[in-house]
């Protein structure tokens, strides 16, 4: 793995908003680039790519509400809708107007909610990893609680299950990131797992038609839970292109940092210059 920022080079911000309040690891200059992670990570998912992203634009890596250091969301209440809502509210609150987004699995899905819901403001859209949450997904029956779904034992065996379960979708030996999967998915508490639920109750193919910006949908070949649907994806998004990662699979920001940030850097710096 690439040297992480130094932590000096980070600001950690936490940003009153309407909906809680929200933390914000912030680094570089230039022009703003939203990052969102996925279920159940933090910021931290974006932590070998920051160094590389950084040298290009200012980039600003949230923790959604429920998750790392931001504010508790009651499950309840837990939807792409507030989540897009409460990142829009984090940028405002920072002063940013226009900006890129840049979201890997349920950050993609939010992400594609904040270019529907404000396009004047999304200059560029990278959808990596992202399900096609669309009625087809949503008729799948559904494993309570899905994959991080998992009963707390006094003998601390449902640590060994959830490391079981997500281990099949990660580098075979590599336990690094599963460690850190880990330290995310213990912090998150309960919303490890209702986060799946409410990706997958996104009406999305509501929404795609709304997306204006320029989108580039990156596509880890090896991650079953979103590949097939890439080119579904992408035929919904107008103006949208396709760039595969042979290797990636579903911790690709961590797993692959320099795959996952080389388009975003060569896709979205010649928007963003204009």
């Amino acid at each position: 793995m690439p040297a992480t920022t130094e932590p000096s080079k980070i600001e950690h911000a936490f940003v009153e908003t309407p909906f809680g309040r929200i933390h914000a690891a912030i680094c570089g200059q230039g022009f703003p680039l939203l990052l969102l992670h996925q279920t159940p990570r933090s910021w931290r998912e974006f932590e070998y790519v920051i160094p590389l992203l950084s040298g290009h634009f200012r980039t600003i890596s949230i923790d959604t509400l429920g998750f790392g250091e931001s504010d508790p969301i009651d499950r309840d209440k837990a939807s792409i809708e507030v989540w897009a809502q409460a990142s829009l509210a984090c940028l405002n609150a920072l002063g940013i107007r226009d900006f890129a987004v840049a979201g890997h699995h349920t950050g993609a899905v939010i992400a594609v909610e904040i270019a529907a819901l404000s396009p004047r403001q999304v200059r560029a859209l990278v959808l990596s990893g992202c399900p096609m949450v669309d009625a087809e997904r949503r008729a799948r029956p559904h494993v309570k609680g899905g994959i991080d779904d998992v009963e707390p034992r006094p003998d601390g065996g449902h640590l060994v299950d959830l490391w079981t379960r997500r281990q099949p979708f990660y580098p075979e030996g590599d336990t690094l990131l599963l460690q850190r999967f880990i330290i995310d998915a213990l912090r998150a508490g309960p919303m490890a797992a209702a986060g799946h639920h409410v990706v997958g109750h996104y009406r999305m193919e509501d929404r795609l038609g709304a997306v204006q910006s320029p989108t580039l949908i990156i596509d880890p070949v090896k991650d079953p839970h979103v590949h097939p649907a890439a080119a579904k994806l992408a035929r919904a998004i107008a103006n949208s292109t396709i760039r595969p990662v042979a290797e990636g699979m579903v911790p690709l920001p961590e797993q692959l940092p320099g795959e996952f940030a080389a388009p975003i850097i060569d896709f979205v710096r010649p928007l963003v210059a204009r």
